[in-house]
């Protein structure tokens, strides 16, 4: 996948969140393990949210590997080392497709 799509999605799966509520605290967050596309915070609970796009739902969810998510909790971990914060936190997704967007909480569970 290109940046510029790449980017895309991310604005709209900000987007999606803003609207459901959520306060956007960080994007594009690098560390050394690896990127946390997204942190965001409701209700008292930090999201980490790896944000996947695709031409469909199937092609967007086969990029999230187990290696992937090692990385991302790696990375999550850090932030919250970094930022000084005990918060509840989870680890989500969000694909982003041509005609839908889906959030997958607490994916690691």
């Amino acid at each position: 996948m290109s940046r510029a799509k790449g980017e895309k999605a991310e604005e709209r799966a900000c987007h999606f969140l803003q609207e459901a509520g959520f306060c956007i605290e960080a994007r594009n967050f690098y560390a050394r393990f690896g990127e946390l596309d997204i942190v965001a915070s409701k209700d008292g609970v930090l999201h980490f949210i790896e944000v996947k796009s695709g031409r469909s739902y199937e092609e967007a969810l086969q990029n999230l590997t187990p290696k992937k998510l090692a990385r991302v909790i790696k990375t999550a971990q850090l932030y919250q080392k970094k930022h000084n914060t005990a918060e509840e936190f989870c680890i989500d997704a969000i694909i982003v497709t041509p005609l839908e967007i889906e959030h997958l909480q607490n994916i690691t569970l």
